[in-house]
């Protein structure tokens, strides 16, 4: 069942990497907008028919609010995220999100009550530190644009706090039904102000960004389901190596020196908390 569940994450991993990589291609040719559009639709449609035969009790939700909330930042997280692979390197933007451990440990402190001893607080510094590494504001090397994969970040790890409490009562399912239905109704509303209507080659590579997407989230989900959320957690790390992977075969981008140490403190701060969570439950 453990090794199910790492073989799933990998493949999630990999997915939501691959998913990026289409993400920055199209970002070139097709508004954002259309891109969110598509990748929330596509789960939308996957999540409604794997859960089909039980939909009625999938739609039914004893916090109607937080899933408002929850969905609200995982958009925010998305949108972030999105803007951050189109104007940086993807390894840029997967190392500075590779932060949002390190903010849900802060937000637990400040919104949950919980205590923050000195071992927490030296791995949430050091992920700051990581991440003004990469950042290096001040410097010629300083881009604004790294700011938005860190506000998806935080928006993300919003969305997990609220996840602590929504998933005490709720079904996975209804989590990612709702997510995924909130987005596509706020998109809607927006995207005949700035729908372009794509070539047939943007088409097939929006159909692909949405299933991989949608591919992705349903190997997470079965993930979890053969293996703890805390074990299964420093896998998402491999991202950064398929990020690095897809900028150097696919973008001739080769990350500086200031990257992978940002990243290598990040990785090594979020392990820590890891950890600790892990002795501590």
């Amino acid at each position: 069942m453990m090794r199910n569940g790492f073989a799933l994450m990998l493949m999630a991993v990999f997915c939501f990497s691959a998913m990026e990589v289409f993400v920055k291609l199209l970002s070139a040719r097709v508004d954002t907008v259309q891109i969110l559009w598509f990748r929330n639709a596509c789960q939308l449609a996957l999540v409604t028919l794997i859960a089909a035969p039980r939909l009625r009790q999938v739609i039914r939700t004893r916090h109607p609010r937080l899933q408002l909330l929850r969905s609200i930042f995982v958009l925010m997280a998305t949108a972030c995220f999105f803007v951050g692979y189109q104007k940086n390197s993807l390894v840029e933007s997967n190392a500075i999100a590779q932060t949002a451990p390190i903010f849900l440990t802060l937000g637990a402190v400040l919104f949950l009550g919980e205590r923050i001893g000195w071992h927490r607080a030296t791995s949430v510094v050091a992920g700051l530190v990581g991440a003004l590494i990469i950042l290096r504001p001040g410097t010629d090397g300083f881009s604004a644009w790294l700011l938005f994969p860190m506000m998806g970040a935080l928006f993300y790890s919003g969305y997990a706090l609220v996840t602590r409490f929504v998933g005490r009562d709720e079904d996975v399912w209804t989590s990612l039904f709702y997510s995924a239905l909130i987005a596509t109704l706020v998109l809607t509303l927006i995207v005949p102000f700035r729908w372009q209507p794509p070539s047939g080659m943007e088409l097939l590579m929006l159909c692909c960004m949405g299933a991989l997407g949608s591919l992705a989230q349903l190997f997470l989900t079965t993930a979890f389901v053969h293996a703890e959320a805390s074990a299964l957690a420093p896998l998402s790390y491999a991202s950064l190596i398929f990020s690095a992977f897809w900028g150097i075969v696919i973008f001739d981008h080769y990350p500086d020196a200031p990257v992978y140490a940002g990243a290598l403190v990040i990785v090594a701060a979020g392990l820590y908390v890891w950890h600790r969570e892990r002795q501590r439950a």
